[in-house]
């Protein structure tokens, strides 16, 4: 277990995350997971059995302080980094003419500064490892939507992670986005019920994820994404 890959998960508790995190336990990986919520990670722990190769780390993904702690947590604890997973995120569900403002700050910061300062964090050790950061992004990033802040968040994803390739490719770090489509998970909860149509399930996504991990050494696999047959946007 001392060689086998490490990955740090944002938001690793409950839907996309926590599936990634499962089937790169599965494939032998030792996963650190972050949320904000101690009882969520608790109960996705023990639903898990325990692993000896999972940890779960308290924190919002939007304080440097506690990202910075999660990523010298997980190298303590494992000794080494080779994949970080920015999938923590959030949505208020309404419009910029219509909606509450209150809420926005919150879904802004989680979704556009928690990836980057987890890239912040993580960056050295990534390179020691010539590792990969994934950014979960949305389609909601390609394509507009009337008034959709979450949407103008999700482009924000977009440019940050052909940015960070740029940048971090000559040290050997790899840069996958992964932008899915209609997926079902809790991040519809806010809305009260799912969409209309066909759903993805978070485990269809995981399997993108992994497989982006997973490819072999010298092979950057940048953009992904990943709809569910019968979404026409």
């Amino acid at each position: 277990m001392t060689d086998s890959p490490v990955a740090l998960i944002t938001g690793g508790g409950s839907g996309i995350g926590a599936a990634v995190a499962r089937q790169l336990l599965d494939a032998g990986h030792r996963v650190a997971v972050t949320g904000r919520g101690e009882p969520r990670l608790r109960a996705f722990r023990e639903g898990l059995g325990n692993p000896d190769g999972l940890l779960t780390i308290v924190g919002n993904t939007a304080e440097y302080d506690d990202v910075q702690a999660a990523v010298a947590a997980t190298l303590k604890e494992f000794g080494r980094l080779d994949t970080v997973v920015a999938n923590a995120g959030s949505a208020t569900h309404d419009s910029v003419a219509e909606g509450d403002p209150a809420g926005w700050t919150d879904m802004v910061l989680t979704n556009v500064l928690g990836p980057a300062l987890l890239i912040r964090a993580s960056v050295d050790a990534l390179k020691e490892t010539r590792g990969r950061i994934v950014l979960v992004g949305s389609v909601a990033g390609f394509v507009n939507t009337p008034g959709n802040l979450y949407g103008a968040t999700k482009w924000a994803v977009t440019g940050l992670a052909e940015n960070t390739r740029r940048q971090v490719t000559e040290w050997g770090v790899g840069v996958t986005l992964v932008a899915p489509g209609r997926v079902e998970t809790p991040f519809w909860d806010g809305l009260g019920s799912l969409p209309p149509g066909h759903l993805l399930t978070a485990d269809q996504i995981a399997d993108t994820v992994v497989w982006a991990i997973r490819q072999p050494a010298g092979v950057d696999v940048n953009t992904v994404v990943v709809r569910p047959v019968g979404q026409p946007n």
